[in-house]
């Protein structure tokens, strides 16, 4: 019995927890604390007037203004490059499924070395986590039954997520003629539904219009939308 999508997700992940904290207990030394900077030694002002003083406060406060050699601003590390490529990655899968491609250029925003996210990428692969196969079969199953999208609209999807190749001919392959038509059909009875106070003609050319942009064939289109048309009429 295959295991659902969720609980693998969630497994996938515990099992990435678990390799990141082991790798990390390992690795981790105590922060070593900044060895304080000499300070100069003080020589005493002499009086010159107070024009002089005040320029001497005014140079005092201006050293002031420089960075601390103590304390949690003078210690505290810029974050680790592995560390921001897991959180962004884990961020957004929280949300929906992505392809390895979405995720490494979310890691690219947060100035991620390639080296890193790649190495990142590949462990949340190994894990499951990442899965451009089943990711494309989703996109392919939710979009030609949610918007009607046939498979050139279809292969265009798969590009912008970053998906080609294989996994992308894969996911395409399960799309054929029967299942295109049946989708178009669909769209056009629910579109319809809201074109009762136009023309036939205008809403001919309507439905047309927009299964070409679904990534219909012409002649297909004009098919479709004639039947949905005579069965509206009678």
């Amino acid at each position: 019995m295959t295991e659902p999508s969720s609980e693998r997700l969630q497994r996938a992940r515990r099992v990435l927890e678990e390799a990141t904290r082991a790798a990390s207990s390992g690795t981790d030394q105590p922060r070593q604390q900044p060895r304080p900077r000499p300070q100069p030694e003080q020589q005493p002002e002499p009086d010159r007037g107070s024009g002089q003083r005040r320029g001497g406060r005014r140079r005092r406060r201006a050293a002031a203004q420089e960075p601390p050699v103590v304390g949690a601003a003078a210690t505290d590390a810029e974050p680790d490059p592995e560390s921001v490529a897991r959180t962004v990655a884990l961020n957004l899968l929280n949300h929906s499924a992505r392809s390895r491609a979405q995720l490494a250029e979310a890691m690219a925003r947060k100035d991620v070395p390639e080296a890193v996210a790649d190495r990142v990428l590949d462990r949340f692969e190994e894990v499951g986590l990442v899965d451009d196969a089943e990711y494309a079969a989703m996109l392919v199953r939710t979009r030609q039954a949610e918007r009607g999208l046939a498979r050139r609209a279809l292969t265009v999807e798969l590009q912008r997520k970053g998906i080609v190749g294989e996994a992308a001919a894969n996911a395409l392959s399960t799309v054929v003629a029967e299942d295109e038509e049946e989708a178009a059909r669909r769209v056009v009875e629910k579109r319809l539904r809201s074109m009762t106070t136009l023309e036939t003609e205008v809403k001919r050319r309507r439905l047309v219009a927009m299964l070409a942009r679904k990534g219909h064939a012409p002649g297909m289109s004009y098919r479709v939308v004639d039947e949905a048309l005579r069965s509206d009429a009678s």
